[in-house]
């Protein structure tokens, strides 16, 4: 697991680490490691030019030190002091010695022809957009031939939120340190990050326990264990599935089919779309009748494609009634917006499922902290909200928080989110907590969008049919498996 530290978080375990090593060690710590990723990127130093683009304070430091070291490795680097009076002075005496150059904003800066272009501008503690003169380096650095390096955080960009207020830098690659900050991973800073390469810089032991996470497939793996000897279909977990209509049936059938193909088990359909989903699923159990009819359920699916009249209303009222955990969508969010009372008032678990349209309609915006958003809708219906986007975030009531590292832009197509419901649903009813289990649900979700966008353009029922192969990915080798 992936821990997430804010700008703050980073900052009170430097201000420890700086007070028990010499002056300087840690930004020496910080440059070495950058350095060394560009080197890796550039493939060699000798005869490759880099620009910085360097700021006043701490980051336009680690830029220079940075390129004093790939200088001294035969790279021709050039630094743009933005504003000269204030750039680090130990930095650029370093970068100078090693026979680096400087220009002001409006020199020569090789951008038109550089290899590699160090974004130096502004760290952690920035905010709002960019200055002109830094804004116009800014764009040309993205157009130009140059791989975009950012440091630390790309500029412009708010570490903590990911909120983009202006002009910013383009990375391709951001080297962080000490910690992932959550605005490299999410957001419109996750788009301005690129690849983020993380750097130990000592501060690990001394930082505050993380409140926001990301998964990785060996998180997620102890979702997906196999069966045992002793399992049955009863003890895979059971759940239920309310979704579809006549106008609708597909909904049913995807979500019935994600549910199956995630842990089969056992899956019961009680809804409107029956014939649907016995032609579609022989597998599931399908009751003509209401939830209650149903017989044993460990967990609950309500919402996708079922409308939101007067008996759909009904019908999730019904399911939230009850003491089991229950992932609601689509609809079903519509119908809970218009009476929050009936999640707030359950003390079983309860997800639910939005994108930004329906997050809004119970009566706040998602804005530009899509964590702190989700945080505070959690917290005020008392339930785990699963804020679906490009990078998915994940929020419980106690402000635990994880975002999403998976996924491709291919998941953006109907009946993706009903896939999403019944892989949760599935996982819910093996009985773990609610907010790792639905970020487990968005880690699978996305890597079975992977899997299946690699074959080519997808529909919802593509991730059905490739999330038995994501499920043996994200597992990873089966103890006792020879590999043939």
């Amino acid at each position: 697991m992936i821990g997430l530290s804010t700008a703050a978080e980073v900052r009170a375990a430097e201000e420890v680490l700086l007070a028990a090593t010499r002056e300087g060690a840690l930004m020496h710590r910080a440059a070495t490691g950058l350095a060394t990723v560009c080197l890796r990127l550039l493939g060699r130093a000798h005869g490759t030019r880099v620009t910085l683009l360097v700021g006043a304070g701490n980051n336009g430091g680690d830029a220079l030190f940075a390129g004093a070291r790939l200088a001294a490795r035969g790279a021709r680097v050039t630094a743009v002091l933005l504003d000269p009076a204030r750039a680090h002075p130990a930095g650029l005496a370093a970068l100078r010695r090693a026979g680096g150059r400087t220009t002001g904003p409006d020199g020569d800066d090789g951008l038109d022809r550089a290899d590699l272009v160090l974004d130096g501008i502004v760290g952690i503690g920035g905010r709002g957009g960019l200055r002109p003169d830094a804004a116009r380096l800014a764009d040309r650095a993205a157009t130009g031939p140059g791989i975009p390096v950012a440091v630390d955080v790309p500029s412009g960009v708010d570490a903590d939120t990911g909120a983009v207020g202006g002009a910013a830098f383009a990375a391709v690659h951001t080297v962080t340190f000490g910690a992932v900050k959550p605005g490299l991973v999410v957001g419109e800073g996750r788009g301005h990050a690129g690849e983020v390469h993380l750097v130990d810089i000592g501060l690990g032991p001394l930082l505050a326990p993380a409140r926001a996470h990301q998964l990785t497939d060996a998180d997620v793996a102890g979702h997906l264990e196999p069966p045992g000897a002793t399992d049955d279909k009863y003890s895979r977990g059971v759940v239920g599935v309310v979704a579809g209509s006549a106008v609708y049936p597909g909904a049913a059938v995807l979500c019935t089919g994600a549910a199956l193909r995630t842990r089969p088990g056992l899956v019961r359909y009680a809804g409107t779309a029956a014939d649907g989903v016995r032609a579609a699923w022989p597998e599931a159990i399908v009751t003509d009748g209401r939830p209650g009819d149903a017989g044993r359920v460990q967990a609950w699916v309500v919402g996708p494609g079922m409308g939101t009249d007067d008996a759909a209303r009904s019908l999730v009222a019904e399911v939230l009634a009850t003491d089991l955990p229950v992932v609601l969508d689509a609809d079903a969010l519509t119908l809970a917006a218009r009476e929050p009372e009936l999640v707030r008032g359950r003390a079983a678990p309860t997800v639910l499922t939005p994108h930004d349209r329906e997050f809004e309609r119970f009566g706040v915006a998602v804005g530009a902290d899509r964590i702190g958003s989700a945080r505070r809708l959690a917290a005020d219906l008392g339930a785990v909200v699963l804020l679906k986007g490009d990078a998915t975030v994940v929020a419980a009531p106690d402000g635990t928080a994880f975002v999403n590292a998976t996924g491709t832009a291919d998941l953006a197509t109907a009946g993706s989110g009903d896939v999403l419901s019944g892989i949760l649903g599935s996982l819910l009813a093996a009985g773990t907590p609610p907010a790792g289990t639905a970020a487990a649900a968005a880690h699978l979700h996305g890597r079975t969008g992977q899997v299946a966008a690699a074959r080519g353009p997808i529909v919802a029922g593509d991730l059905v049919r490739r999330l038995p192969e994501a499920v043996a990915r994200v597992r990873g080798p089966v103890l006792g498996d020879s590999g043939a």
